[in-house]
């Protein structure tokens, strides 16, 4: 017969197991709600997976149920197969209104065999013109990967597949806005933009191809929400990329980035923003 400790422990276990699956278990029908679509947007699989499509009379998009202050937002996509061009794909956490924050990755579509664009904004205040655009180092569309977005007040990091791509770093001390106040919600969609999403709006959605379908799985948020006023935990405190993750960065920004507003001064013939002297 077993002793009383033993069981104890079993129980202890089984306990903390279940609690980990649990956590990793996120559901689709629980953490998110589709807003737009009709039939477009759906979720399947138990509330495992979720998908949106585009045809010619209407795009898709879902949004969370719950704010976020401050965490990290992982989900995997799939994106669109085939001859993409003129269709994106919005990841994206906002706030609302006229001065809303936002946090964007979008995936500009392109025709077969060309690579998709991934293009990065931040907005603060309502302003954004903070673009970076990046080649991934993989097809987006064989497979699932991971795009995440690590919130901090000390800075906003995006990563593919667990390897930074950007860092945008908090320089209010350089007078710059930094979302850091309104708590944003998770949002995506599937929309036709082939006015400028494909080499400027020279290549048109294709829409014998339709319907375009994108699909999600995995989504985990982890850190604070607004009913959270605690910022205790050290890990959110550290406030820059460790060697590794800063040599990664270094990798993609050297290979894969096509274009950082920071460079460019046609654009600010004025002098660049603040935020790109530092």
């Amino acid at each position: 017969m077993a002793s009383t400790g033993t069981v104890f422990y079993a129980l202890l276990l089984a306990v903390v197991v279940s609690s980990m699956v649990a956590q990793c278990a996120a559901n689709f029908y629980q953490d998110f709600d589709l807003t737009w679509g009709d039939h477009r947007a759906k979720i399947f699989g138990g509330g495992q997976l979720l998908s949106l499509s585009l045809d010619k009379v209407s795009g898709s998009g879902f949004q969370s149920k719950k704010d976020y202050l401050f965490g990290r937002i992982d989900m995997q996509l799939k994106l669109v197969a085939g001859n993409s061009a003129g269709t994106v794909t919005a990841y994206y956490l906002s706030s609302q209104g006229p001065t809303h924050d936002e946090i964007d990755f979008e995936f500009l579509g392109n025709v077969s065999g060309d690579p998709y664009i991934l293009h990065t904004n931040v907005f603060t205040q309502g302003q954004g013109n903070r673009e970076q655009q990046f080649y991934l180092w993989f097809d987006p569309t064989r497979n699932f990967h991971t795009y995440s977005i690590i919130w901090k007040p000390q800075h906003i990091i995006f990563l593919v597949d667990n390897i930074p791509i950007r860092v945008f770093k908090n320089a209010e001390s350089a007078g710059v806005p930094f979302p850091k106040n309104q708590p944003m919600r998770i949002y995506s969609s599937l929309w036709n933009a082939d006015d400028w999403a494909t080499r400027g709006g020279l290549v048109k959605t294709d829409w014998s191809k339709a319907p375009f379908t994108a699909y999600y799985r995995n989504f985990k948020a982890t850190g604070f929400s607004v009913s959270s006023n605690s910022l205790s935990d050290s890990a959110w405190q550290s406030t820059e990329l460790d060697a590794y993750g800063r040599r990664r960065l270094r990798w993609v920004q050297k290979y894969f980035m096509i274009y950082n507003y920071c460079n460019d001064l046609k654009r600010f013939p004025q002098g660049l923003p603040a935020e790109c002297k530092r």
